[in-house]
């Protein structure tokens, strides 16, 4: 099988873990930028070029998109489906996950719990929300942010009006979540491969910090999910379309809350947790739907 990943950078533990073990599995891999794919729209023709090159004969494509790159990798994607290459994340399914309030949308209104979340129009109605959300503590985020980055624990409404209001003057929308003190700045990482839990971590974050993210300095530790947790992270992915998936879940007095679901999880972290072959699950995968 040909296996095109688009990756901005080859050397990052993910991508390489994806290479390897596509490679041990007797596959062909090639990497792509896809900052550095052109895109031809032509009648039932559509074409994808790898800087003036062609992209050559590929049976499926991994599409590793960060963030910054959503709407273009997301464009890639399409044009990708519409060639009749199998991908293993859809531009559909890319676009809900990384919109933040898109996501909180589908999760609730499909009966998962979730943090209480609200997003005000304007600067008018900021206080508004925020006390609609949180009379003491609360999380402001971008509405795009990943890796930690963007996200901002106000202790106070005034704080927090002046942290939405100075992200408005930048052009930025953001979302103002309840902060859930009983998850002790700890969340759990559930790591979905078509439909299966592959592998799942406990994140704690350093003294002093709210946020768990690995990038952040945060500790991992394995653990084992309740049926609730595994119900909630399987059921997430399905809603949001996503056949590979990271599922942020804090364990709150409440029972389990969808923080956020990725569509571009790291490998690194869960691997290097789990000692799982995650990659080779992936691949795994891919193998059994491009044969069909």
């Amino acid at each position: 099988m040909r296996i095109l990943i688009l990756s901005r950078n080859a050397s990052l533990y993910s991508t390489q873990s994806l290479i390897s073990a596509a490679i041990r599995r007797g596959h062909q891999v090639q990497v792509a930028d896809h900052l550095m794919c052109n895109l031809v729209i032509e009648n039932q023709n559509p074409q994808l070029y790898v800087g003036l090159d062609p992209i050559g004969p590929i049976d499926a494509v991994i599409p590793r998109i960060g963030a910054s790159a959503t709407e273009y990798g997301a464009a890639v994607i399409r044009q990708i489906e519409a060639m009749g290459i199998f991908t293993s994340v859809s531009s559909e399914a890319l676009l809900k996950a990384r919109n933040k309030l898109h996501c909180m949308q589908i999760l609730s209104s499909a009966g998962l719990d979730v943090p209480k979340s609200g997003i005000s129009g304007g600067d008018l109605c900021a206080g508004l929300v925020y006390d609609q959300i949180s009379s003491g503590k609360a999380v402001i985020k971008l509405l795009s942010s990943t890796q930690g980055l963007g996200v901002i624990l106000s202790h106070t409404k005034n704080q927090g009006v002046s942290v939405i209001e100075g992200f408005h003057r930048v052009g930025q929308d953001v979302m103002v979540q309840e902060f859930v003190e009983d998850a002790d700045g700890s969340d759990i990482r559930a790591f979905v491969v078509d439909g299966e839990i592959v592998g799942s971590m406990i994140r704690q974050a350093v003294p002093g910090e709210f946020r768990s993210n690995i990038h952040r300095g945060a500790s991992a530790l394995m653990v084992d999910l309740t049926d609730q947790e595994r119900t909630a992270a399987i059921t997430a992915s399905k809603l949001l379309g996503l056949s590979i998936a990271g599922v942020d879940i804090l364990r709150a007095s409440r029972g389990p809350l969808i923080l956020e679901v990725n569509a571009s999880p790291g490998l690194e972290g869960i691997e290097g947790t789990t000692k799982a072959d995650i990659a080779g699950k992936i691949i795994s995968y891919i193998e059994r739907n491009v044969r069909k």
